[in-house]
């Protein structure tokens, strides 16, 4: 007990004294590309805060046009003005985009598709995590159905467009958390067993084995894909969690800031050359290792039809 106590007296200073090398630490993971995109056009899902919010920043600063793909469009539209506001570019667009009901997934494409004649850069950020046992507006558990299941629609619903803008790319937004997922086929909803913190590394695998597959389905297309570790980052993520949210709060020179956690999905999204490393998996601006599960693909491959099944999506 009085080495317990000892620890907790001793930690803020601890933290205060190494923080300026534990920031050098987490930032080392940096998007070096000098690529401008005048003429472009990018999507960033889940824009109205967070790794989302700085990513599309930095994608409206280099020129872009930017959509701002966001459930809340209350918060989209101020974040819009807001990076216009800082950027001078006035091509940034909050649009309505609830990843949790197919219809408005269908709705978005569909508005997307009439507005815009190309899609360069498709960031497929948005996410839930450690929620209550909950399922979406269709039916699935909420972090499959939102994580994965979304963005796997989403992500078909505009690959035509993808395909016609080559070279282009798709950028799914994963976690470390994925060595703890495993697709489970026979409770892919939950229904049988739940845990939230697993539900939510089950998706962020989920995205890793998509990405792989998506790429494999793509080869020669000129769209190329990519999976990403944002690192720890301070976000709303944790937002259903009291107990993350004191984790964050107790290690928070330890958790990187938003601009430091979109490096990566900016680093997979700008770098000229990196065609060749479609598939791959990305942390701190590197190829990164996966689980023996993400490798997969035989798994990758039932994957993509269960869910083509579960969208009521063609298996091609």
């Amino acid at each position: 007990m009085v080495v317990l106590l000892l620890l907790l007296f001793l930690l803020p200073f601890l933290l205060y004294v190494t923080a300026p090398q534990i920031r050098k630490m987490l930032s080392s993971g940096v998007c070096t590309s000098t690529v401008q995109l005048p003429g472009k056009v990018a999507v960033v899902t889940g824009a109205n805060t967070g790794i989302g919010k700085e990513t599309a920043k930095e994608l409206a600063q280099r020129g872009a046009r930017v959509y701002l793909a966001c459930r809340d469009m209350q918060k989209g539209e101020l974040v819009a003005r807001e990076i216009q506001d800082m950027t001078g570019n006035q091509e940034v667009l909050a649009r309505k985009l609830d990843l949790s009901d197919t219809k408005s997934i269908r709705a978005f494409a569909k508005d997307f598709l009439a507005q815009e004649k190309h899609l360069h850069i498709l960031i497929n950020n948005a996410g839930v995590m450690m929620c209550p046992y909950s399922k979406t507006a269709d039916g699935f558990e909420m972090h499959m159905g939102v994580n994965h299941l979304g963005h796997f629609l989403l992500t078909h619903l505009l690959l035509e467009r993808l395909k016609e803008s080559a070279p282009s790319r798709v950028v799914n937004v994963s976690s470390l958390a994925h060595h703890l997922g495993r697709i489970h086929f026979h409770n892919l909803q939950g229904e049988k067993f739940y845990n939230s913190g697993l539900a939510y590394c089950h998706s962020k695998l989920a995205n890793i084995l998509f990405t792989q597959e998506l790429a494999r389905r793509l080869k020669g297309s000129g769209v190329t894909t990519y999976s990403v570790h944002p690192g720890t980052v301070k976000s709303e993520l944790v937002r259903h969690s009291s107990f993350m949210r004191s984790m964050w709060w107790l290690f928070s020179f330890f958790i990187k800031t938003p601009q430091q956690g979109a490096q990566t999905s900016l680093y997979c999204a700008l770098t000229e050359g990196l065609e060749i490393l479609s598939g791959n998996h990305f942390s701190d601006c590197h190829v990164a290792w996966v689980s023996a599960q993400a490798r997969n693909e035989t798994i990758a491959r039932r994957l993509w039809d269960v869910s083509c099944d579960l969208l009521g999506l063609p298996m091609d």
